[in-house]
């Protein structure tokens, strides 16, 4: 049950904090002093989204906190159980959108994302909004009604999952078939490139090896003479090289290492180098020998590279990944050789996602079927009370072939009235009188709501189009749904609000720079004064106020009444 509500800078509320209390609570105010705001900001704070151009005029954010009491709502306590969220007996969800649009969501104190926050509310409280009339002649709507009406809504959810599990496998089946078609042309294909991948028979490296040595064969004649200059230089050279004059020079400081030890270091530097330059020479010796400038071996790491290189292109790809281009193509080959097994398996697996489905639709048909005959008697008892005495309502369930099943199930749902007696029904979408319309979606919503789970129901302006007597019905129906739940409503009826339990008038205040609202809760004289104003307009009389009164205590009575006969049978 909703206990509270603060709002602080939404809209045109500047701060206001409402308590609510058990029953049916109407609100009623004039025309623009922001009744339906309070239900936008109750609707923000459970999960719709919001925007920028809510935040009252020249203030950083909109700040609005609900408090419900989840004592006896056992799915929303296990919710914030699983969530870890539960914080005794009360719960407080609050919503804070920034002047930049930036939107922050809290259950009980604890940051949560939007689909959070929206799961949370829908077990706690229901918004009836005053176009769901125009909403209503969608088929779509009224499925989903129906499903709310026979408690369904979780087998339908069952049914879509199971329904897009089912079109998931047939749509690979499909695939796969499509690419057995191919099979043929696409095997020579991949064993024709493999083979040519294997025959190729690079390995790892051996592209860069054998970069490598071109450049060495191209630049065999340089590397032969730099090598020859070099050995030259430090060995061969007969009268003067490296290895000649350090050897001389150690020799020169042989004899006068006894004179002065410190030249034993040099003389000793001095014979490792002459070791060093005898075994460069060596090296490089070598080096020449092994030189090959053969041009036969040059063609041929030309046209290995050429090879290398000309597959890859082929493939678009770099020459460094044709190792992986080849595991690649034999796991596609023997995925396809192994195409029939698959197909087998799938097609299994897809028959049996399809009767997994065709079981969920099965029992949401029986449960449809049951709430269509239970929904089309309760509002035909309705509608007589609504002005339509002898019309019938009708909900139609037209069965789908298994080839048009979709994931709402094997049925479509449609809604039909019959507004007079002797006249066949007609689609609710095609009826001409705005107001049959809005006293069947009324009908319909408070009948919907009679049945559902939820403790909290919000009714924004539902009766619209509708007056006098009918317009008395209405707010005894939503009265009576109130002995079972709490009932927030919206109303310029005075029929309506004379019913309530508890009365808040919504006051807009302007003081010619800026505008505020504000709520007050009315008390037995102020509710007079109130009805009055709404039965009279501008000038209340004395017989306004009468009238007013009896509309109270007429309304007081039969509660007093319904309570009695409530007691007898308890």
């Amino acid at each position: 049950m909703l206990t509270s509500l603060q709002v602080r800078n939404f809209a045109i509320v500047d701060e206001v904090e409402v308590d609510f209390e058990a029953g049916m609570t109407v609100l009623t105010g004039e025309t623009g002093a922001g009744k339906s705001i309070l239900v936008d900001a109750l609707a923000l704070v459970l999960g719709e989204r919001g925007s920028a151009g809510l935040v009252r005029e020249g203030t950083e954010r909109a700040d609005i906190s609900a408090q419900f009491d989840v004592r006896k709502l056992e799915h929303a306590r296990e919710w914030l159980i699983e969530q870890a969220l539960d914080s005794d007996d009360d719960c407080v969800l609050r919503r804070v959108i920034g002047a930049d649009g930036r939107s922050r969501a809290f259950v009980n104190g604890t940051a949560t994302n939007l689909q959070g926050l929206k799961q949370l509310g829908e077990l706690l409280l229901d918004i009836h909004g005053q176009h769901f009339h125009q909403s209503l002649a969608r088929r779509d709507v009224q499925r989903e009604l129906l499903d709310h009406f026979g408690g369904l809504t979780e087998q339908a959810r069952k049914t879509a999952v199971t329904f897009d599990d089912w079109q998931t496998l047939a749509e690979e089946l499909r695939e796969l078939e499509n690419s057995n078609s191919d099979k043929a042309a696409r095997l020579e294909l991949l064993e024709f490139q493999i083979r040519e991948l294997d025959g190729l028979d690079a390995s790892d490296g051996e592209l860069e090896a054998l970069q490598h040595e071109r450049e060495k064969l191209l630049n065999s004649g340089r590397i032969a003479d730099g090598l020859a200059n070099a050995l030259q230089q430090i060995y061969e050279a007969e009268q003067q090289n490296a290895h000649q004059l350090l050897a001389r020079a150690q020799q020169t400081l042989e004899p006068l290492v006894e004179f002065d030890t410190r030249l034993a270091t040099a003389r000793g530097l001095l014979a490792e180098a002459v070791i060093q330059v005898a075994e460069a020479a060596d090296q490089l010796q070598r080096c020449a020998e092994d030189l090959d400038a053969d041009p036969a071996r040059r063609e041929w790491v030309e046209d290995r590279l050429d090879a290398i290189k000309t597959i890859a292109r082929k493939h678009k790809l770099e020459p460094t990944e044709l190792a992986t281009l080849r595991v690649r193509l034999g796991a596609e080959l023997e995925s396809l050789q192994n195409i029939e097994q698959r197909g087998a398996e799938l097609a299994s697996k897809t028959q049996q996602a399809a009767e997994k489905f065709r079981d969920a639709a099965a029992i949401l048909g029986k449960g449809r079927q049951k709430a269509a005959k239970k929904l089309a008697q309760n509002v035909t008892n309705a509608m007589a009370d609504l002005g339509m005495p002898g019309g019938v309502f009708e909900v139609r369930l037209s069965a789908r072939a298994d080839d048009a099943a979709r994931a709402y199930g094997m049925e479509d749902v449609e809604y039909l009235i019959s507004a007079n007696p002797g006249q066949s029904p007609q689609p609710l979408a095609k009826i001409a009188s705005g107001g049959e319309l809005s006293r069947m979606s009324l009908a319909i919503q408070v009948i919907v709501s009679d049945g559902s789970s939820i403790p909290t129901m919000i009714f924004d302006e539902v009766d619209s189009g509708v007056g006098g007597g009918i317009a008395e019905m209405v707010g005894r129906r939503l009265g009576e749904l109130a002995n079972s739940r709490q009932v927030l409503c919206v109303t310029h009826l005075p029929q309506v609000a004379s019913q309530a339990h508890h009365h808040l008038r919504v006051n807009k205040l302007t003081d010619g720079k800026s505008t505020r609202t504000t709520v007050s809760v009315l008390q037995n004289g102020e509710r007079v004064e109130e009805l009055a104003r709404m039965l009279g307009g501008v000038e209340i009389t004395g017989r306004t106020r009468e009238h007013a009164a009896e509309m109270l205590e007429r309304a007081g009575n039969k509660s007093k009444k319904k309570k009695k006969r409530a007691a007898k049978r308890a």
